[in-house]
Parts: C-alpha cells; structure tokens; sequence
C-alpha cells in the first residue's frame, strides 16, 4: 500500500503542475458573445455593464475608434456583445474594451 499511495500523491502532483501552466490572461482564441440586459450606462464615460441569464455582469468600455454610440441604448435593453479576440479572466472586475470590429447590438426577446 505504500507504494501505491506514494503513486497516487506523484499523480496528483503532477496533474496540479500542469495547472500552472495554463495562461491566466485568456479564455478561448476567439470570438465570445454576451447576450443580455444593460443594467448600467454610461455614455459620457463610454462604459456599460451587460446582466446576462445567469446574473453574471460584464463591464464594457466602448473604445473611442468604434462607430458605436451608446447614447443609442438605454438601461433595461436586452443586446448581444460580441468581442472579436480573446476575453480577460478578470473581465468581471475590469472592464473589457469593446473595440473597432466588436459589435453591440438590440435583440429581441427576453
């Protein structure tokens, strides 16, 4: 039994190393896509934070370089965010820059 206790904890080891080889910065290599409620605008400050179905918020901060105007949304309206490159982990605490090719749009529906 030794042995195979010995064995076990090396495994485990060996599974947590590998943990810390995984970058922290980024999810995924591509596109994402947030649908869900504004439930705070700023336009003057070019910020947003989108509720989606689960409760969770993503905080958007519109890039000067983009033709989107936020003065066009309103708290309450239901979009889809879409961010062309991968997305920070720490998005939820930090904003995430919305930039020339990312889109924010009106949809329809709850």
């Amino acid at each position: 039994m030794p042995g195979r206790r010995r064995s076990t904890i090396v495994l485990l080891a060996a599974i947590a190393s590998l943990l810390f080889f995984v970058p922290p910065n980024e999810v995924g290599a591509g596109e994402r896509t947030v649908i869900g409620r504004i439930t705070k605008l700023d336009p003057a400050a070019r910020t947003f934070t989108v509720t989606d179905g689960r409760g969770t918020g993503w905080n958007y901060k519109v890039s000067a370089d983009t033709e989107i105007d936020l003065h066009e949304f309103k708290v309450g309206d239901r979009v889809s965010v879409t961010i062309s490159r991968a997305t920070p982990l720490n998005m939820m605490s930090a904003a995430d820059i919305v930039r020339k090719g990312d889109k924010v749009d009106l949809v329809g529906g709850y």
